[in-house]
C-alpha cells in the first residue's frame, strides 16, 4: 500500500534520550526509503498544535508510547482535524499497550516498515465530556487501584529511567513496582458505575478497581481487559470489589494471566456509554493512557465508533486483540 507520495510527518518528543535517539534513527531510515518525511520535535502541547495544523494531507507518523499518540490524538480531536486521518505509531514507551493491541511490532525499524506501508484501520476514540472540554482516551481508563498503581508507576518510571545503558533502560521496571506497591496497600473507592444507563455497583461494595478498555491491556502487557477491541464501537468495563485481603490477593494473581475475569467479586460487561459517580464525597482520580487527573466527582465515558485510522499489518486488528506485538 504505502504512502503513495503523499509524504509522511513524524512527530517525536524534543526531550528524547540517547536511546530513544537510536530507535527513532533506525525509524527514520525505513521510512526515507518511502518517500519524503518531515521530522518535527515537540515538547508542549503548543508546539504540537502548530505542528499538526501544517499537516495537511501527509499521513502521521508517532514515535512514542501511549502517552506519546494519546497527545496527538487529543490534539487533532481538539482542533476538529482527527476525522479522515491516518496515523502510524513507532512504539517507543514503557508500556507500548496500544501497539500491542494492533499488533505493531516493537521494534521500531519493523514498526517503521509497517508505518510506512501497512494497512490503515478505522479505530475507535473513548470521549470524556467533562467541564473543561472534551478529554480523550485512546488506549484505557483507570479508577482506584489502577490509578494508584499508574501514578506510583510513572514516579519509578522517572527515577530509573535515568539509569540504563544502550536499549537496557531501567525505567521499563517502573510500572510493575507501581502495580506492587499498590497491590500491598491497595486503595479503594465508593462509586456508582453504570454501563448504558443501567446500574452494575450501585456502592454497596468498596470498589478496588474500575478500569474501561479500549485497547486489551495495561502497563505493558497485563491484559486487564482482554477482549477489548479498539474498533467494535463498545468498552470493556471491569469493575473489581474484592473486600477481604484473601480476595484481593486472588484477583492480583490472577491478573498476569488474564483469569481475574473468572474472580467472582469480579465483573466484566461491554458497552458504549460508562458513567463512574463519586458516592463517598472526596472523588477519585483517573488515569487516562497514563495521565492522571482528578480528584472528580463523577466522569462518563462515550464511545465514538471510526473516529480515524490507525496504520496496522495487513492483517484484522478484530481476531485476537491483545497480542503483544513482539
Amino acid at each position: 500500500m504505502g504512502t503513495h507520495g503523499r509524504g509522511l510527518l513524524l512527530v517525536a518528543n524534543s526531550d528524547a534520550g540517547t536511546a530513544a535517539q537510536e530507535a527513532l534513527d533506525a525509524a527514520l531510515a525505513v521510512l526515507r526509503r518511502h518517500g519524503q518525511v518531515e521530522v518535527a520535535r515537540t515538547g508542549s502541547p503548543d508546539e504540537l498544535d502548530d505542528v499538526l495544523a501544517d499537516l495537511g494531507g501527509r499521513r502521521l507518523v508517532v514515535v512514542g508510547g501511549d502517552g506519546s499518540i494519546h497527545a496527538v490524538v487529543a490534539a487533532l480531536h481538539r482542533a476538529g482535524d482527527l476525522e479522515g486521518r491516518e496515523i502510524g505509531l513507532v512504539p517507543l514507551g514503557t508500556g507500548n499497550d496500544f501497539a500491542r493491541t494492533l499488533r505493531l511490532p516493537l521494534d521500531p525499524a519493523a514498526a517503521a516498515e509497517v508505518a510506512a506501508t501497512g494497512v490503515p484501520r478505522p479505530v475507535d476514540l473513548v470521549v470524556d465530556d467533562c467541564e473543561d472540554g472534551d478529554q480523550v482516551t485512546v488506549n484505557g481508563v483507570h479508577i482506584g487501584a489502577g490509578a494508584a498503581a499508574g501514578e506510583r508507576g510513572a514516579a519509578w518510571k522517572e527515577r530509573l529511567g535515568r539509569i540504563g545503558v544502550g536499549k537496557v533502560n531501567l525505567g521499563r521496571l517502573g510500572y510493575p513496582i507501581g502495580a506492587l506497591q499498590t497491590a500491598l496497600r491497595p486503595p479503594t473507592v465508593r462509586v456508582r458505575v453504570e454501563v448504558d444507563g443501567r446500574v452494575v455497583e450501585d456502592g454497596e461494595h468498596r470498589v478496588l478497581q474500575v478500569a474501561v478498555g479500549n485497547g486489551a491491556s495495561v502497563g505493558g502487557g497485563t491484559e486487564l481487559t482482554p477482549g477489548a477491541r479498539p474498533n467494535d464501537g463498545l468498552v470493556d468495563v471491569l469493575v473489581a470489589t474484592p473486600e477481604r485481603t484473601l480476595a484481593r490477593l486472588g484477583y492480583l494473581l490472577r491478573l498476569p494471566f488474564a483469569r481475574h475475569g473468572r474472580h467472582r467479586e469480579v465483573t466484566l460487561l461491554r458497552g458504549a456509554e460508562v458513567t463512574v459517580t463519586d458516592l463517598r464525597g472526596e472523588g477519585f482520580d483517573c488515569n487516562s493512557d497514563g495521565e492522571i487527573d482528578g480528584p472528580v466527582g463523577r466522569r462518563t465515558w462515550r464511545v465514538r465508533p471510526s473516529a480515524y485510522a490507525m496504520v496496522v499489518p495487513g492483517t484484522d486488528i478484530e481476531s485476537e486483540p491483545g497480542a503483544d506485538g513482539d
